[in-house]
C-alpha cells in the first residue's frame, strides 16, 4: 500500500528519534558532570533527575515524552486514513500541518520552553488532529 498520508507520519517517527539522540547526547554528559556514574546506579527513573541535572536538559527529555504521548494517536489515524484511501488532500494538509507543529512544540520545548507557546503549538497541533481523527471515523463509516 503506498499513501501520501504516511510520509507526514514517518518525518515524525524520525524527528522523535533525533529528539531521542540530541536528549541522550545532553542528558548523559550532565548526570557525568554532576557525578551520577550510570555503572553504579541501580533502578531509577528520567523523573528522578529533576533538580539533579539543569532544567535545560531535562526540557529535552519531557518533550520526548510528549512525543511519545499524543502522536501515537496521530500514527493510527494516519494508518486508518490510509487504509480507508482517504490520505491525500485536506486530511494530508492537515497531516503535514500537525506534524510541522509538532517539530515546531518540540524545539520551543527544548530551548525556550515559553509554556504560553508551548500551549498554543499544542492546541493548533491538537486541533489538527481532531479534524483527523474525525475524517478517519467518516472515512471508516461508509
Amino acid at each position: 500500500m503506498n499513501s501520501p498520508i504516511l510520509a507526514p507520519a514517518s518525518v515524525l517517527i524520525l524527528w522523535s528519534l533525533a529528539v531521542l539522540g540530541w536528549m541522550a547526547s545532553t542528558r548523559l554528559p550532565a548526570m557525568r558532570k554532576v557525578g551520577l556514574d550510570l555503572s553504579t546506579i541501580v533502578g531509577g527513573r528520567g523523573v528522578d533527575l529533576q533538580g539533579v541535572i539543569p532544567d535545560q536538559v531535562n526540557w529535552i527529555s519531557h518533550n520526548y515524552t510528549h512525543l511519545m504521548e499524543q502522536p501515537t494517536i496521530f500514527y493510527a489515524t494516519v494508518v486508518i486514513l490510509a487504509l480507508n484511501g482517504a490520505g491525500d488532500g485536506f486530511n494530508l494538509t492537515l497531516a503535514w500541518a500537525y506534524v510541522l507543529l509538532r517539530i515546531v512544540h518540540s524545539i520551543v520545548q527544548a530551548t525556550w520552553n515559553r509554556v504560553l507557546v508551548r500551549f498554543l503549538l499544542f492546541g493548533a497541533s491538537t486541533a489538527c488532529l481532531v479534524m483527523l481523527a474525525v475524517n478517519a471515523a467518516l472515512s471508516s463509516a461508509w
